[in-house]
């Protein structure tokens, strides 16, 4: 049985894959012993967080010498190879009998949508401006599933929190004159559109596999999927696109070199590990440290100005997001509360 968006074990975080896996969907995460996060979990969600925050900085940075799409791509072959090899210490296999590979294929396709969206955001607007309308994914996966399934019907707390991250998002889209670093307006909003399409294309990936057999496989076979499909049609359209050119300076090499192993490896193994020995819905609360880290190392990195429009919109997108997927957590505590406070 399928379970709630904001209870299930799967909360999606960009460059990870976006793989699923509820509570009782595999035999390696139905086993674990699950227990409140602590001092250590901390820790390892703000490494996890940071590396996802730095994701759309190294794009922006490195993309003079090297295309934000290009780079994408060869992440991902890189990104791919290492899932690979460690299955192959794991003795996990790809059985192409079972079909898995057809939901699998479709998520990958999700999955470059995705990221080709981005990337060509990354060219016109600002890394904050990417990362907070990227994380608006939840709110696009939940009003997709409240309208699929009816064990995911919102309350009314979800529903404030949807308004909320729409209304936050059309106060962020206001002009405010020259783009950010003086760049065009007209440019910047139709990068903001492509970052939010991105987050929309997110939301369809994590719907996918929530209501499809990706559901109950490893989260690491499907990674291997989306990545691949990822690193054939991304470097299709940066060919197509006229968007080939490598120029093989240490900032392009370290970017890729950090985007392959920091952030579509070690921090998924991270991420992963967490999932397995931690609850998961505070844990999906504390990833919402990402977009907030990844305004303030656009700021401090890059030199990127703040809009007063732009820091409202997105302090009401990333509290409404909340509001989706922690009001479950929300109600309980409320509960407890009228019970007499028994914890």
């Amino acid at each position: 049985m399928l379970k709630r968006l904001s209870d299930s074990s799967y909360i999606p975080q960009p460059g990870q894959g976006h793989t699923a896996m509820s509570e009782s969907g595999s035999e390696e995460y139905g086993m674990a012993e699950r227990k409140a996060p602590d001092q250590l979990a901390f820790v390892l969600m703000l490494f996890f967080c940071l590396m996802l925050a730095l994701q759309q900085v190294v794009l922006k940075a490195a993309a003079d010498d090297v295309a934000p799409i290009l780079q994408l791509s060869i992440r991902s072959l890189i990104g791919a190879v290492l899932v690979g090899l460690f299955m192959y210490a794991r003795r996990e296999t790809v059985d192409l009998r079972t079909g898995n590979w057809k939901p699998g294929l479709l998520a990958g396709l999700l999955f470059m949508l995705e990221y080709l969206t981005l990337g060509e955001a990354l060219r016109l607007t600002s890394a904050s401006h990417a990362v907070v309308f990227l994380y608006t994914s939840p709110v696009f996966a939940a009003l997709i599933l409240h309208f699929m399934l009816p064990s995911e019907r919102m309350g009314a707390l979800q529903w404030l929190g949807i308004t909320l991250a729409f209304g936050g998002t059309a106060l962020a889209f206001l002009p405010a004159g020259a783009g950010p670093q003086g760049g065009d307006a007209g440019a910047v909003l139709l990068g903001d559109a492509l970052a939010l399409m991105a987050g929309a294309s997110w939301g369809l990936t994590t719907v996918l596999i929530r209501t499809s057999r990706l559901a109950s496989v490893s989260p690491r076979e499907t990674l291997l999927y989306q990545l691949l499909v990822a690193f054939v049609l991304l470097l299709a359209a940066a060919m197509l696109s006229g968007q080939m050119a490598f120029n093989p300076t240490p900032l392009a090499l370290g970017s890729i070199a950090f985007q392959s192993v920091f952030i579509c490896f070690l921090a998924l193994m991270v991420w992963f590990w967490l999932l397995r020995h931690y609850h998961a819905s505070p844990i999906g609360v504390m990833s919402y440290l990402t977009p907030v880290l990844g305004v303030l190392l656009g700021v401090w990195l890059l030199g990127e100005p703040l809009e007063a429009a732009f820091v409202a919109g997105s302090v009401m997108v990333i509290g409404g997001v909340l509001l989706v997927i922690g009001a479950p957590g929300i109600r309980r505590w409320s509960a407890r509360l009228r019970r007499g406070g028994a914890f």
